[in-house]
């Protein structure tokens, strides 16, 4: 037994270490506290494309169709004179947990402004995941689904993909 004590306080700070790398491997939550903690930093500071200039160009819109959480279609052709926040996300994907704080607290500042809408497009396989992430958080964003192909123009397939729109587009 004094063997083992020895031991355990020999490697004391492995063992730590061991259980929190072990933690954040298996809990969401915990990936996305971090990815928040590192991100906060600036080291790994997002890289944001320029606008890309299209005249007269609806390929945005063309072909995207969504449905908010009732299931009523939404065709964001028709929001062309509004700027536009769209966001792809999925419950499971770390990057997006670490992001939704800032998207709802973005959603909370501007979503009473009548020339803004936000379009927050859950891509889980099990649209309930992301119902139930939404309500366990308290987030009150949006729930929308797509309602076919989302257009590459908008989502390469990389979560998460945040895309606004100006009134223009």
């Amino acid at each position: 037994m004094g063997n083992l004590k020895k031991w355990i306080m020999g490697n004391l700070s492995t063992i730590l270490l061991t259980g929190v790398f072990i933690i954040i491997l298996i809990n969401p939550d915990a990936k996305a506290w971090l990815m928040r903690q590192v991100a906060s930093t600036g080291i790994l500071n997002s890289r944001i494309s320029e606008s890309k200039e299209r005249p007269g160009n609806t390929v945005a819109y063309t072909g995207l169709m969504l449905k908010n959480e009732d299931g009523t279609l939404i065709d964001p052709s028709h929001l062309k004179d509004k700027v536009v926040f769209i966001n792809f996300w999925a419950s499971w994907c770390p990057p997006c947990r670490a992001e939704f704080p800032s998207v709802e607290e973005l959603y909370g500042k501007y979503k009473n402004h009548s020339d803004m809408v936000f379009l927050t497009v859950n891509l889980d396989d099990n649209p309930n995941l992301g119902k139930t992430y939404l309500k366990e958080k308290g987030f009150t964003v949006p729930f929308i689904t797509p309602a076919g192909s989302i257009p590459g123009e908008l989502y390469n397939g990389s979560l998460p993909t945040t895309v606004v729109l100006d009134k223009k587009e």
